[in-house]
């Protein structure tokens, strides 16, 4: 098993190669180079190395967020679909669900959206927290995410 930084910097160097669709083709290619690892610990890793799946017009990949500019960040209408899980609420909060790795850009796609409803957004790993102004508000917020997540 290698260290935590020769773990990480394989990482690094695979992404900076190949692209790069999913944990489990990354873990696949980390075996390959003799680094097991669990999906836990890679999540963490993708995570604590600033690594988003983002899509692209080849398919999803993973990159560093801040090599990401901001004319070429994904928008909320072409990031939904793809990691979306599930939308709920409660009061003036929202919880949305999405896939793993999938809340962090997710989270800042809907800050740059600037909706008036939404006072502003916690992310973790595939959990976002979404404060709303109010009820009213909450249920326009839902109502906008779940129309985004399944066009058509």
């Amino acid at each position: 098993m290698a260290n935590k930084s020769a773990r990480q910097a394989a990482i690094l160097e695979i992404i900076g190669a190949q692209v790069i669709g999913s944990q489990e083709e990354l873990r696949h290619r980390l075996a390959r180079r003799g680094v097991a690892v669990t999906q836990a610990t890679l999540s963490r890793d993708l995570r604590e190395l600033g690594l988003v799946r983002v899509p692209t017009a080849d398919g999803a990949r993973y990159l560093r967020q801040e090599a990401i500019s901001d004319e070429a960040k994904p928008s909320l209408e072409a990031l939904l679909p793809q990691l979306f899980s599930s939308v709920a609420g409660v009061s003036e909060l929202v919880v949305l669900q999405t896939v793993a790795s999938g809340a962090q850009p997710i989270s800042e796609a809907i800050d740059a959206e600037a909706w008036p409803e939404v006072l502003g957004t916690v992310a973790g790993e595939n959990t976002i927290l979404i404060v709303c102004r109010s009820t009213a508000a909450r249920k326009a917020v839902v109502a906008r995410l779940t129309r985004l997540a399944r066009p058509g």
